[in-house]
């Protein structure tokens, strides 16, 4: 007599489990300090994690966060502690090929925490990748778009040098839409650096600014109508409420975006559901992962609300997974700012990224489509070859 379901579990028996997670702190130096209005950095701290599994397959991913703690509750540190204590038990055996299950029971163990969880789940989705032959967009539900246009982040905070620095990343053809921190400096100051780098590029080159909740509401009535004046396209998170958001949205002839009042679907919902911005910069470390940054691109497309593809910051790997997950949004109207690697002295990947014409290309090989430098990781590691950063 046959036995239907004998090889059903012959392959449920051979399901490939998580046998160990690794974490890593790297210390990495950057081009130039990089000054936003809640911190000056001088360097990047970036937290790997390694997912091994039974079939011989190892993920990798990353968190990331700027600033340190400056920027909010979560540290490359406190994401290394965390994983190693909290979140590798609850994997240890489990499923490594069901990844939106094994999220799930991380999430009914470990409160809050997203900035990890996306690191975990892009570990994930890695192994997964390489264990199926996969791009991980593939796995995301599919790419519409091999490059992505990138925006450059000028944060000296010196208006000659942004100037001169926006003039070079034109000539090799790089970037052509720029960012400016701001919110550090009074008021006036400030409007006076955005519109003399306008005046500058003239229509050479889009300007938006971002000025990291460093605004009061009123502080932030004046700044965008003269922002306005001054040619900028776009500010991002002026205030730091999402009440203070839409009392704001759509007074002025500049688009408002939200980042910081993002912290997942829940929050994308309550802000669309008042239409309470223009656009959404959705960030996976922000939004918990992939999946939870598909679905805040969701919420945003239903209210019409445009997307813009955010970073903390990250490293290759950070900045990878990110393209991925934005290469199968139906819509990307303001482009993505995955410039990260390249705010960064020093290389971690054997091949690395390829920036070229405005764009980063989306990866094309299995996973994550990027291998590590080994001997570089082990170089930068805290606790490895050399310190780049005094800690």
């Amino acid at each position: 007599m046959n036995q239907p379901y004998a090889p059903l579990a012959t392959s449920l028996a051979a399901v490939p489990v998580v046998t160990r997670v690794d974490t890593v702190i790297l210390d990495l130096p950057t081009i130039r300090p990089h000054k936003l209005s809640v911190a000056t950095m001088n360097g990047q701290v970036l937290m790997l994690v390694r997912v091994h599994c039974s079939d011989g397959i190892t993920g990798v991913g990353e968190g990331t966060t700027i600033g340190g703690l400056a920027y909010g509750g979560e540290s490359p540190e406190s994401m290394k502690t965390n994983i190693d204590c909290w979140f590798a038990p609850v994997m240890l055996g489990q499923d490594a090929t069901r990844v939106q299950a094994l999220m799930a029971r991380i999430g009914r163990m470990v409160k809050d925490n997203r900035f990890a969880k996306s690191a975990v789940e892009t570990a994930l989705l890695d192994a997964q990748g390489k264990r199926l032959g996969l791009p991980v967009s593939e796995l995301l539900g599919g790419r519409r778009r091999d490059r992505l246009p990138v925006a450059w982040t000028l944060a000296s905070g010196d208006t000659a040098r942004d100037i001169a620095e926006a003039e070079r990343m034109l000539d090799l053809r790089r970037h052509r839409v720029f960012k400016l921190k701001i919110g550090a400096r009074p008021l006036r100051d400030d409007i006076a650096h955005v519109g003399a780098i306008k005046a500058a590029l003239g229509d050479r080159a889009a300007v938006r600014v971002d000025v990291n909740m460093a605004w009061s509401e009123g502080e932030a009535a004046y700044g965008m109508a003269a922002l306005a004046d001054a040619g900028c396209e776009l500010v991002e998170q002026p205030v730091a409420s999402a009440a203070a958001l839409t009392r704001l949205v759509r007074r002025f002839p500049v688009a408002l975006m939200a980042d910081e009042s993002l912290t997942g679907p829940e929050s994308a919902f309550d802000l669309a559901r008042v239409q309470g911005a223009d656009v959404f910069a959705v960030k996976l470390e922000q939004s918990g992962g992939a999946f939870n940054a598909l679905r805040v691109a969701a919420i945003a497309d239903a209210a019409g609300i445009g997307l813009y593809g955010g970073t903390m910051l990250e490293g290759a790997v950070g900045t990878v997974i990110s393209a991925h997950a934005f290469a199968t949004f139906a819509n990307l109207q303001w482009g993505t700012e995955l410039f990260g690697p390249l705010l960064l002295t020093e290389e971690i990947l054997q091949t690395p990224l390829d920036y070229s014409d405005f764009e980063l290309t989306v990866p094309n090989g299995p996973g994550l489509g990027v291998t590590l430098d080994e001997d570089r990781v082990a170089f930068f590691a805290r606790d490895g070859i050399r310190k780049t950063i005094k800690v």
